[in-house]
C-alpha cells in the first residue's frame, strides 16, 4: 500500500512539474487547426511533450545525478556549455511567456493596462519571492494544479457531450510532425533535463535507505503514471479544440481560444476562476525557472550568494524585457533555438535511457555532435530574416519535416556501436 501511495504522490509531483500553466494554450489552438486529423496531432505533440520527457525522468532514475550527468560522456566541458544554454534558454524564454500568458489571460480582458505595467509588477514580486524562497508557492503549487485539471475535464466533458462530433479541415501539410515540433514549445524535454533532479533528490532524502532498485522502480512507475495523465488532459484538449473549428475565427490566438473555449462550456465566471489559477500557476513557473538557475549559477561558482543574486536579477530583467511581449511572438521568437536545442536534448536522453554497452563514450560523442550538425539546417531555417533559399537543405532525409537530424543520427548510433562492439572484441 505504502508504495503505490509513494508512486501516486511521485506522480502527481512530476505531472505538477510536467503540466505548466504556459503548456494549456498549445493543445487547444493545436486541435482547432488540425481538424479531422487531431488524433494524428495528438500522438505527434504527445511524442515530444509526454513521451520524451517522461524518459527523461527515467534517465534521471538510472543516472542519480544532475544536468552535468547527461552529457558528461560527450566531455565535461560539453556538458557545462549544454547545461549553461539550456538554463540561458529557460530564463529568456518560457520564464517570460509566463507573464505574457498571465497578462492576456488574466489581465487585458478586465483591466486597461500596458503589457509592459504587468511584466514589470510581475517579476518585481517573482524577484521577491526568489530571494525568500517562500514555502507558500510550494503550497499553493499543491492546490492550483488539481483545480486546474478539475476544470480542464470539466471543460473537455461539457465540450465532448455539448457539441456535435464534427471537423474541419486540417491546416498542417504534415500533421504528425506539426504535433511533433509544436511539442517543443512546452519546454518539457527541457524541463526533464532542468528540474527533474529535483524528484529523485526528494526521493534519496525521504527513502535514503531504499535500495537503489527499488527507488528506479518507484520512479519509474510514478514516471509512467504521470505520463499517462498528461496523455489523457492533452489528447482532451486537442480533441476539444478540433470541435470548435466553427466556433472562433481562424485566426485566433491561443491564448483567446482557451479563454473563449471555458467560456462556451463553462460560463464567464468559470473563465474568470480560471484565469486566475492560471496566473498563478504561471508565478510558480516563473520563480521555478529563475530560482533553479540562480541555484545552477551559485552552485558553479561554489557557493557564491552574488552569483545567485545577479543571476536572479539578470533572469528578472529578461523576463520583463520579453514578458512585455504577445504570446505568439515569443513563441515564435523560441522557434531557433527550439529547433536546435531539442533535438540535442532528446538525444542525450535517449542515450540516457537505453543499455549502458549501447551507450559507450565513443556513441555518445558521435551521436551528440551528429545530431549537433544536422540540427543546425532546422536553427537556421527557422530565422526569417535569413531567408534561405527553399529547398536548401533538401538532400537531407526528412529535412522538409524539421528532422533531417534523425536518420543521421541513428545510423550513426548504429555504426558507432559497431566501431564500439570491435574494439572490445580486439
Amino acid at each position: 500500500m505504502l508504495k503505490t501511495k509513494e508512486a501516486l504522490v511521485t506522480a502527481f509531483a512530476l505531472f505538477s512539474l510536467f503540466f505548466g500553466a504556459g503548456n494549456l494554450i498549445l493543445p487547444p489552438l493545436l486541435g482547432f487547426k488540425s481538424g479531422e486529423l487531431w488524433w494524428l496531432v495528438a500522438i505527434g505533440f504527445c511524442l515530444s511533450a509526454v513521451f520524451v520527457p517522461i524518459l527523461g525522468i527515467l534517465a534521471y532514475a538510472k543516472l542519480q545525478g544532475t544536468i552535468f550527468d547527461f552529457g558528461k560522456k560527450v566531455s565535461p566541458t560539453f556538458s557545462l556549455v549544454y547545461s549553461l544554454l539550456v538554463y540561458a534558454i529557460s530564463i529568456s524564454l518560457p520564464s517570460p511567456r509566463t507573464a505574457s500568458v498571465t497578462h492576456e489571460i488574466a489581465i487585458a480582458p478586465f483591466f486597461q493596462t500596458s503589457s509592459l505595467l504587468t511584466s514589470i509588477v510581475y517579476f518585481i514580486l517573482v524577484f521577491i519571492f526568489v530571494l525568500n524562497r517562500s514555502k507558500i508557492l510550494s503550497i499553493i503549487g499543491k492546490l492550483l494544479t488539481p483545480a486546474i485539471i478539475l476544470i480542464l475535464l470539466l471543460i473537455i466533458g461539457c465540450t465532448i457531450f455539448s457539441f456535435d462530433i464534427s471537423f474541419g479541415n486540417t491546416v498542417f501539410t504534415n500533421p504528425f510532425t506539426g504535433g511533433i515540433l509544436e511539442g517543443y514549445q512546452t519546454f518539457d524535454a527541457i524541463g526533464a533535463v532542468v528540474v527533474g533532479g529535483v524528484i529523485i533528490v526528494s526521493i534519496n532524502i525521504r527513502h535514503h535507505s531504499l535500495p537503489y532498485d527499488n527507488k528506479k522502480a518507484l520512479i519509474r512507475k510514478a514516471g509512467w503514471w504521470a505520463g499517462l495523465g498528461l496523455l489523457l488532459i492533452y489528447s482532451g484538449l486537442i480533441f476539444t479544440g478540433s470541435l470548435m473549428h466553427g466556433q472562433f475565427d481562424a485566426d485566433v490566438s491561443r491564448t483567446a481560444l482557451l479563454s473563449g473555449i471555458s467560456i462556451k462550456t463553462l460560463g464567464n465566471t468559470a473563465n474568470m476562476f480560471l484565469s486566475v489559477l492560471v496566473s498563478l500557476a504561471c508565478f510558480t513557473t516563473a520563480v521555478g525557472i529563475v530560482t533553479g538557475t540562480a541555484d545552477f549559477m551559485q552552485h558553479l561558482f561554489k557557493g557564491s550568494k552574488q552569483a545567485y543574486l545577479l543571476t536572479a536579477i539578470t533572469g528578472c530583467v529578461l523576463g520583463v524585457i520579453m514578458g512585455q511581449f504577445n504570446v505568439g511572438y515569443i513563441i515564435a521568437v523560441a522557434l531557433p533555438a527550439l529547433m536546435f536545442i531539442y533535438p540535442i536534448t532528446i538525444i542525450l536522453i535517449l542515450l540516457n535511457v537505453v543499455p549502458t554497452q549501447l551507450a559507450s563514450p565513443i556513441v555518445f560523442r558521435a551521436v551528440v555532435i551528429t545530431t549537433i550538425i544536422f540540427s543546425i539546417p532546422d536553427f537556421l531555417g527557422a530565422i526569417p530574416s535569413l531567408a534561405l533559399k527553399e529547398g536548401a537543405f533538401s538532400f537531407i532525409p526528412l529535412q522538409q519535416y524539421s528532422m533531417g537530424w534523425v536518420l543521421p543520427a541513428l545510423a550513426v548510433f548504429i555504426l558507432a556501436n559497431g566501431v564500439a562492439k570491435k574494439q572490445m572484441n580486439k
